[in-house]
């Protein structure tokens, strides 16, 4: 820490808060906000999140006895003011780093840390269950969860909320309501949100907050009566929240600290079972101009200057894969009305907001809402729509039941834009996309590419338009390009078909995915030890291209697989044909290179990719270790 602030300095964990008088938090708010934006100007990440919730998490720590009560962070993006006076202060300028914090909570981090978060929603469900531990363990602990309005509006928010309303078990849960998720929140949800906002009193003046403190503490007693309850239809919107079960105080202003002590004391003193929202108002990127003028509040960041807000931008002018793929569905969407495209929540981390721009009425941003997604592609299918789900691969995965379900038993023709495929770097193992090709290539009559560079993202895209008889998904990493021509819209591939890049001699390398430059360098240094093995660029493990397979396994002595995702995949696939044509019972040797069985923590992508023996370097070593050559090569740690 470089700064020499009033508080913050001797402030190490949330014990060293409560020394502080309730009007000396609003100073360490100032303080821990500074702080935040200087770390994050240096490591990149989470901005706006975290400094709408500076109040706010001061206060909770000021209140709560953490971390015996047990304070969990729906998502993570607004933890970091949570790391800071959590004992992490001196390490956050490490943040989303190799060997740093983590840019989410993170339960082997910190014991501040109850539950480890990075995917929306989840901490309604998670709390209860920490609060029905509590309770059959007979402990008096408090749990709280922090959820913001776009991340409620999922359908797993709603589940928990209907389980806990019943259940008779104390749980506080703080609803951070700032307008803005990644994106604008969307649904009917912002707009209850916003007719509660602005249909009623908002609690920052001191005489309200007399008033609602008021009511929350009689609501607690035996005695409260109809006064009691006419004060609450009177000030309060929470219609929705009550009728699940919920004592809905608010809206509160989240900046206002006064306000947050006292009802969060409160919150914390009452003998009340069951469970109490507290409706707070934020503004995402508060305290940082910069940040408040943005579209999107810096929800994400690279390193920028302080004093001008100016991000670092990439030194490469190659498009990224998001925006080639965008792009050439635009082009497609402009000769064929009846593509459309569909987001949950990421339609800037998708391409999807350039799709909306050129077609308002056939982009369709669902909000967190994945599982409903691919359901709702699955409608617009039936009815010969050609949609396009544009979803994280690790977002996929939230909705696995639908594409199996709903998609591929009904074989409708959905088709799947999986982006962030493989390792995506800071954001860690939350975000890998390590399993979309294990989990979508186990199914019946699903055709399933990848891309091995921009110009075959392209090829596959406009492959897809013409499949109407099945699903379909084509994925691609986080990232540029490699700097290649774009094929045209009419360059298409034939389905199931791979491609030779490279022939060579008694060896074969098949690739499945983007690690081909890869694999290209490790070829290159094996024709300069003496050996030119053959290269093959797979495209598609669903349907496999067992011609070309077994072609290859006839004419080389050794053959080897890699992908970037987990066992289970395009390897596992190849190897079951081998086995069933006895091509194994011959003299063939068959390795498969694939993630490992472990999940690798944040790190720069060639890094990670490294420590996942998916490198030129170990894919060299691979080879030769295969063909047990006696040439010595320095293998990679």
């Amino acid at each position: 820490m470089k700064k020499n602030y009033k508080f913050l300095n001797n402030i190490n964990f949330p014990g060293d808060i409560k020394k502080l008088s309730a009007h000396d938090l609003k100073t360490l708010a100032k303080e821990v906000r500074e702080e935040m934006i200087d770390a994050v100007s240096v490591t990149g990440g989470h901005l706006g999140a975290g400094l709408g919730v500076v109040e706010l998490t001061v206060v909770l720590h000021y209140i709560f006895n953490t971390p015996n009560d047990k304070l969990i962070w729906d998502v993570g993006h607004q933890s970091y003011p949570h790391k800071i006076l959590t004992g992490r202060k001196d390490k956050i300028r490490t943040l989303r780093k190799g060997n740093g914090l983590s840019g989410f909570t993170k339960r082997t981090e910190s014991e501040y840390d109850p539950f480890g978060a990075a995917h929306s929603s989840t901490s309604i469900s998670s709390a209860l269950g920490i609060a029905i531990a509590n309770k059959l363990s007979n402990k008096s602990d408090n749990v709280v969860a922090v959820i913001g309005d776009g991340a409620i509006s999922a359908g797993m928010a709603y589940e928990a909320m209907n389980n806990a309303g019943s259940s008779k078990t104390k749980l506080i849960v703080i609803l951070n309501d700032n307008d803005m998720s990644i994106a604008k929140p969307v649904g009917a949800m912002r707009a209850y949100l916003a007719k509660i906002f602005t249909g009623k009193i908002y609690f920052s003046l001191r005489e309200t907050v007399k008033l609602i403190i008021s009511a929350f503490s009689k609501r607690f007693s035996k005695k409260a009566g109809k006064a009691e309850d006419f004060l609450r239809s009177a000030v309060t919107g929470g219609t929705l929240f009550s009728s699940m079960g919920f004592y809905y105080v608010g809206p509160i202003d989240g900046h206002d600290v006064d306000a947050l002590v006292s009802v969060l004391k409160n919150a914390k003193e009452v003998n009340y079972e069951g469970p109490i929202m507290i409706h707070i108002k934020t503004e995402k990127g508060k305290g940082y101009s910069f940040a408040e003028k943005s579209e999107d509040k810096y929800h994400g960041v690279t390193k920028f200057n302080v004093n001008t807000g100016v991000q670092e931008k990439s030194k490469s002018n190659i498009p990224s894969y998001t925006k080639v793929f965008a792009n050439t569905l635009v082009n497609h969407a402009e000769k064929d009305s009846k593509i459309i495209g569909i987001t949950a929540a990421m339609p800037s981390g998708t391409g999807m907001d350039i799709f909306g721009k050129k077609f308002p009425t056939r982009m369709f941003d669902v909000g967190i809402a994945e599982q409903h997604a691919v359901t709702f592609a699955a409608g617009l299918a039936t009815e010969g729509f050609k949609p396009y789900a544009a979803i994280y691969s690790t977002f996929l995965q939230r909705a696995y039941d639908q594409v199996v379900h709903d998609v591929a038993i009904q074989s409708l023709p959905v088709r799947f834009a999986i982006d962030r495929a493989g390792l995506v770097g800071a954001d860690g193992p939350t975000h890998a996309g390590s399993f979309d090709i294990t989990y979508l290539s186990t199914l019946p009559n699903f055709v399933v590419m990848a891309a091995s560079d921009e110009s075959e993202l392209v090829k596959m895209i406009n492959t897809s338009v013409d499949i109407n008889d099945r699903p379909s998904a084509f994925r691609y990493p986080r990232g540029n390009g490699i700097g290649i021509e774009l094929p045209k819209l009419t360059e298409k591939i034939e389905i199931g078909k791979g491609r030779i890049i490279k022939e060579g001699k008694n060896v074969a390398l098949i690739n499945f995915g983007a690690r081909l430059n890869e694999c290209l360098i490790a070829r290159e240094n094996l024709i300069k030890k003496g050996l030119n093995l053959t290269l093959v660029d797979a495209r598609f493990v669903k349907p496999l291209d067992e011609n070309l397979i077994w072609q290859i396994a006839t004419d080389h002595e050794a053959l080897i697989t890699i992908e970037e995702g987990s066992i289970g995949g395009f390897g596992s696939h190849v190897g079951q044909f081998l086995n069933e044509k006895k091509l194994l019972d011959s003299n063939l040797k068959f390795r498969a290179m694939f993630l490992p069985d472990r999940f690798i923590d944040h790190d720069k992508p060639d890094l990670m990719y490294k420590y996942a023996g998916l490198d030129a370097t170990n894919i060299e070593n691979k080879i030769l270790d295969t063909i047990n050559s006696k040439v010595v090569v320095k293998k990679s740690n």
